[in-house]
């Protein structure tokens, strides 16, 4: 009887830590009772607000379909991890006077995968331009302005050596009305990269209607793939600091100022390092398959603009709208042109070349048969952005991170890649 007594004490005590292992691993950050918290994984409430530091090693989790709010700065701390399903939407508050952005550091992830049906999307309260900080991610590749940079928001640290860091990866966001302006000098960006290494992921990722740029590189070696910039007030695109990815599919569209209230500047803004023109790693991406629609005005009538000592290789696109759709400026950026570091092929412009430095670069070699270029052209396009001109280069014979899309343009009539999750 005794030994059948402990026994039963024994399975009773077995019982009791059960149910309290249960009742600890069911609970939620923000006193849901559908999460679970096992100190390395938290999945959060529906409607949970999201807020501070995602540190200690531990990863978040944003399930499908489930609605949150950003309050403030969301930090990514380095060994943690932000994963978000997809269809989920996050909505900054943008009216309390915080300002509100999702931060990754250096060492952080952000798994966030969305689908063309289910698209993640960022938005805000306040539905206009520069309601909000947008999406900052700091990583460990190759920067040009010393061994390392501090972010515009959030003071973080980027760069180093690692040309493969991994940050996670970013498939079928909308980024919507972001851009918050700090002072005169410093905005906020929709995506913004510092530093980003080549082991991330980046596809079907939309900028839309923001204060500032669209996409930012500072540097980094990371690859992108349909990228949507939709009517962001400073440059869709842009890059500085020694940006060397590359990058396929690409569209930036701008309405006009009557339509946004509002001006657009360039459609890409390209720099080397406006401190060092001949800093090194040199700024020397390559894209293929860019339709690029601006809207002109007198503060922001240059449609391609390169400068600051950078080099580009740009293959198969369509350049409209602009009064001065193609300009390059800055002895280095001319000068690599002239020798053949950087390439521009198979594109087609409405309007001439501008050159505004004195590197010689023109019209004429511009236009050069080898380069399969045309200046003065009337370009036109179906459902604002769809449409392609035959005749391109395969870049995907010499690397495989290109596909095979030998026409000029980001949109074909056959292959509408925006359809379903782009606001466009």
């Amino acid at each position: 009887m005794k030994s059948n007594l402990m026994n039963g004490n024994v399975w009773s005590l077995l019982a009791l830590m059960s149910i309290a292992t249960l009742t600890a691993c069911s609970t939620s950050e923000n006193g849901g009772d559908n999460g679970k918290d096992n100190e390395k994984e938290l999945v959060l409430a529906n409607n949970a607000t999201l807020t501070g530091d995602i540190d200690g090693e531990k990863t978040i989790i944003l399930s499908k379909g489930f609605n949150f709010t950003l309050s403030g700065e969301y930090t990514v701390k380095a060994g943690s991890t932000l994963r978000i399903a997809e269809g989920v939407t996050i909505t900054a508050k943008s009216n309390d006077n915080v300002i509100d952005y999702i931060l990754v550091e250096q060492g952080g992830k952000i798994e966030a995968v969305g689908t063309a049906a289910a698209p993640i999307v960022m938005t805000a309260e306040n539905e206009e331009a520069g309601a909000w900080g947008g999406l900052h991610i700091c990583g460990r590749a190759p920067i040009n302005i010393g061994s390392t940079g501090k972010s515009e928001v959030g003071d973080a640290p980027y760069g180093g050596t690692d040309a493969d860091d991994n940050s996670g990866t970013l498939k079928y966001i909308r980024l919507e009305y972001a851009g918050y302006k700090f002072t005169s000098e410093k905005e906020c960006n929709g995506f913004t990269f510092y530093g980003v290494g080549r082991g991330t992921t980046l596809e079907y990722l939309e900028a839309y209607k923001g204060s500032d740029d669209g996409f930012e590189w500072f540097g980094g070696t990371v690859n992108a793939k349909y990228l949507m910039s939709v009517s962001n007030s400073d440059d869709s695109f842009d890059w500085t600091e020694g940006w060397s990815g590359k990058a396929q599919f690409l569209v930036a569209y701008q309405e006009s100022a009557a339509t946004l209230g509002y001006t657009c500047d360039c459609l890409i803004e390209a720099d080397n390092y406006d401190k060092n023109m001949d800093a090194k790693p040199v700024s020397s991406p390559t894209l293929a398959n860019l339709t690029l629609i601006g809207a002109d005005n007198p503060e922001g009538k240059r449609g391609v603009r390169l400068r600051a000592g950078t080099q580009a290789k740009i293959y198969n696109a369509l350049v409209t709208g602009k009064s001065s759709n193609l300009t390059t400026e800055t002895r280095q950026t001319e000068g690599y042109l002239v020798d053949g570091t950087s390439i521009l092929n198979y594109i087609a412009i409405v309007g001439d070349i501008s050159a505004k430095g004195d590197g010689g670069y023109s019209s004429a070699l511009f236009t050069a048969a080898a380069n399969n270029n045309a200046i003065n052209q009337n370009i036109t396009f179906t459902k604002t952005i769809i449409g392609t001109q035959a005749g391109g280069a395969d870049l995907s014979t010499k690397d495989n991170f290109f596909i095979n899309a030998p026409y000029k343009g980001a949109v074909s009539a056959d292959n509408d890649w925006t359809k379903g999750w782009s606001k466009l």
